[in-house]
């Protein structure tokens, strides 16, 4: 019974903060979408579904939704392949001071917003003009790019940086999984003279599924949610609005364009996305052993 007690006190405060903050203003867009919303006036009109119907004849929704699943798809790839490698080197290293000091390092980029990151790559790494990249790649003859007006660029741009500013999380994850491996496996490898690619692909990546298929859950939420890099990169979508991205298009279209319900209508389409391919994802990782 005390026990029960103590479960409520602590599970109570939490549900009512889930609720206000999450449930309630879930419930409020899809409400707010059933309507013609505009925030300035008296009196908005009942639309039902238009707004539903409406989302699946726009040209430039299905280019913001195409845009927004390459992003996630390829800098979640990239993520998650790139913190694995350097996990598996960081905990390489037998010298624990040192081992942490990389750690950390990698961290780095994860301590600054991402906001002023996006405005420090835009204006010293990205310019056409004098940015870093350009000047190596001047160096080896080769014509500069127009990173952040060129629409086959833009992407790939942002990409690029969301990758390196995201990094960090990711790799103390696996990097924590990886230590809390038993070491036993590893010996009985050393032993039989398991090389280490092969190790990694036949004992850590195997065990470190737990670790792996919540990195992969958490990653695939966080960057669908993604909003300062294009806003600052991407202004109004970019060139050829190849940098908008769903939350740029809820933004635009509910703050700029004064158009609530319709933007509630793509906030509702938003977290279906997310809810779906988290849904998928995580049948796809289920993992039923224990080590």
């Amino acid at each position: 019974m005390k026990n029960n007690r103590f479960v409520a006190i602590v599970l109570i405060p939490a549900l009512l903060l889930l609720t206000l903050f999450i449930v309630i203003p879930i419930m409020g867009s899809f409400v707010i979408s059933l309507y013609d919303y505009n925030p300035l006036r008296a009196h908005n009109i009942f639309l039902g579904f238009g707004n539903y119907k409406r989302l699946l004849s726009d040209q430039v929704f299905l280019k913001t939704l195409q845009n927004t699943l390459v992003f996630v798809f390829v800098t979640v790839i990239f993520n998650i392949a790139l913190t694995l490698v350097i996990s598996q080197l960081i905990s390489g290293i037998k010298h624990r001071i040192l081992r942490n000091l990389t750690l950390a390092i990698v961290f780095l980029p994860c301590v600054a917003p991402i906001a002023n990151s996006a405005v420090v790559w835009s204006r010293s790494l990205f310019p056409t003009r004098g940015g870093l990249f350009n000047t190596v790649i001047s160096a080896f003859g080769l014509e500069p790019v127009n990173w952040l007006g060129n629409p086959a660029m833009l992407m790939p741009a942002i990409i690029i940086f969301t990758v390196w500013v995201d990094i960090g999380y990711n790799t103390v994850l696996f990097t924590a999984g990886m230590e809390g491996i038993p070491k036993d496996f590893y010996e009985a490898a050393d032993i039989d003279g398991i090389g280490p690619i092969r190790r990694f692909f036949k004992i850590t990546l195997p065990l470190l599924g737990r670790t792996f298929s919540f990195v992969s859950v958490m990653t695939i939420i966080s960057h669908f949610q993604m909003f300062a890099q294009f806003e600052i990169m991407a202004r109004d979508g970019g060139a050829g609005k190849a940098g908008q991205v769903m939350t740029t298009f809820i933004y635009y279209t509910g703050f700029k364009a004064k158009d609530m319900g319709y933007a509630s209508t793509i906030s509702v389409a938003l977290f279906f996305v997310i809810l779906i391919i988290t849904i998928v994802q995580r049948r796809l990782n289920r993992i039923d052993w224990e080590y």
